[in-house]
Formats: C-alpha cells, structure tokens, sequence
C-alpha cells in the first residue's frame, strides 16, 4: 500500500505572495475603522447629517454668525448663512423659504433676533427642516405682529436708542431704523470689546419699520421641535420675551448672562445648542436619548474585528509554511 503523499513543498515566491496577502488584510483592518466610524458618524441612527441654516437679524449681517460657523464647520456641518432682506417680515420669510427650497436633505434652521420671526414663518410647510433654533430672538405667532407682541412686556433700551432715517427706493419710499452710535455696545453688544462694536455701529445693516408692522405669515414652532437661547442681559430684546416665546413654543430652552449677541459673545453655548438639534433630526425624535445607540459602533468594531482575524488565520499559515519550508 502506497504511503500517504507529501505535500507539495512551498517556494520562496508562495510565500512572499501568502504574506503580501497578510500585509493587504492588516492595512485594510487598519484603515477600515476611521472610515467606518466616519460614515457611521454623517449617517446615524439613519439620518443625513443636516445643513445648519443661520439667518441674522437686524443691525447686523451674516458675519455675526461667524464664530458659529467656524466651529460648526470645523465639526462637520456644512452651513449656509444667507443675507437676510430687512424689508418686512412677509418678504423676508418668502426670500428665506427660497433659500431653503435650494437646500436638499434635512435641515436645521437657526435665528437670531428677527430673525427667529424670519425662519418661523420660512419654515412653515418645509418638511426638510426638522429643527428650529432661536437665539435672544422673536417668536411670532401667525398673525402677530413683533410690534405688538413687544407691546405686551415693558420696553426695551431699543426703543430710546433708534435712529429713525427716511429712504426711497426704486418702488417706493419707507422708514429704516438704525441704533444710534453712541449706545450701540450698551444695547446690543455690551459683553463684546469696545473696538469691535465701534465697527458694528458703523457697518449696521438698518431694518425697515415695516418689519415691525407686518403680520407673521406662519409659526413653524408649532410643528417642528425647537430649541431656544435667552439672554439674560439682553437690552435690545426684553428677556421677558424671549422667555415667554420659548415657553409657549415648548422649546428646550436655555438661559445663558449674555448680551443680544450670544453668537458672538458666547458662540459655544449657542453652537452646543445647534448640535443638540442636529443630534435629534439624526434620531428622528426630539427628545434626547438616556444612554446612545451602541448598535453602529459595535458594527464597526465588529467588521474592522473579521478583517483582522482574516489577516491573523492567513498569518498563522504562512508561519507554518516558513517553518516546514526550512527543515
């Protein structure tokens, strides 16, 4: 009876394929965890990361956004802060609405100041847009008018410090309202340094008085979750107000000592705010969970885990075939 055969032996060049193969399985482990964790980061709990949408308000312009959208882009987000008209609240709310019409996939939508009346009514009937976010901001109800909401709590420094300056343009002619240089940091900037709200007065964007008057065309509060930052110090917008708009919305709210400009006096604390936003059009609830979802981190683990035992077994053979191969 013929004896059992002996294996065929292994060359040099076998083996310096068997471990070719074991380097490639090891690289593709390595790299396969950041780019997981990545895709599983933009896409959790089976939500697209949303676009954040800033809109400013008035006496300013997006650039008071600023800090906000470094970090904001810094982590991830992509942002858009578009220039807000000032014109009148109706006009303002169609423009912003086209703006959010260009933007594909969830969004949350901030403002500040009139620019929560703004996105209140722009946001109205957009299912894309899937957080609301007011900093120190109006929140109208359709209907309302800012100024007669104002009128129901005690008035602000805003009301003594306006500069009222006739214009005329190609379709008519109206009012704007500046705040006067000289109580410019006292009334909407007093935590910033005295430099730079030096520039702000200067470069103040006016709003018409036509904004106060019209009629919010929608409450986007009343359908979509939001989120709301009261400034305490605030002497541009009564606290009061803020306080009264974020109770009747239900918004997760929160109360920081800061001036009408939390963006730019405490950007952290607004872009905290933002993110928890962001967080909860990624689980489909506004409500935060106790404890996260582990299920796609373990997902990750676990393939990156099947690759690296691939390399292992494959590795475990070619020691075996290295060593029958040198007795």
């Amino acid at each position: 009876m013929a004896g059992p055969s002996s294996p065929a032996p292994l060359n040099r060049r076998h083996i310096a394929r068997a471990g070719a193969l074991v380097a490639a399985l090891a690289s593709t482990a390595l790299a396969a965890g950041p780019a997981l964790a990545a895709s599983v980061a933009d896409g959790a709990a089976g939500g697209a990361r949303p676009t954040v949408v800033l809109v400013h308000g008035a006496f300013a312009d997006a650039s008071s956004w600023n800090p906000v959208v470094e970090r904001l882009e810094n982590a991830g987000y992509k942002v858009v802060a578009p220039a807000n008209p000032l014109r009148g609240l109706v006009g303002d709310s169609a423009y912003t609405a086209s703006v959010l019409k260009s933007i594909d996939g969830p969004i949350v939508l901030a403002g500040h100041s009139y620019g929560g009346a703004v996105i209140s009514g722009a946001a109205a009937g957009n299912p894309n847009v899937r957080a609301l976010v007011y900093v120190s901001a109006f929140m109208p109800d359709a209907g309302e008018s800012l100024g007669g909401l104002a009128s129901r709590f005690a008035p602000s420094d805003l009301d003594s410090a306006q500069r009222p300056v006739p214009y005329r343009d190609g379709t008519g002619s109206g009012t704007d309202i500046y705040i006067r240089d000289s109580v410019f940091r006292k009334v909407f900037a007093a935590d910033l340094p005295a430099a730079a709200t030096r520039l702000m007065a200067a470069e103040q964007r006016p709003i018409a008085t036509r904004a106060f008057t019209d009629k919010a065309p929608g409450a986007a509060w009343r359908t979509i979750p939001s989120w709301a930052l009261v400034a305490t110090r605030d002497h541009a917008i009564n606290p009061a107000l803020e306080r009264f708009g974020a109770e009747r919305a239900g918004s997760h709210t929160v109360e920081i000592d800061s001036s009408h400009v939390a963006m730019l006096s405490h950007p952290d604390a607004v872009v905290r705010m933002i993110r928890e936003a962001a967080d909860s059009t990624a689980s489909g609830s506004a409500e935060r969970p106790a404890l996260a979802d582990t299920g796609p981190r373990d997902r990750v683990l676990t393939s990156v885990g099947g690759v690296a035992s691939v390399a292992l077994v494959v590795g475990a053979v070619l020691v075996a075939a290295v060593r029958r191969y040198r007795r």
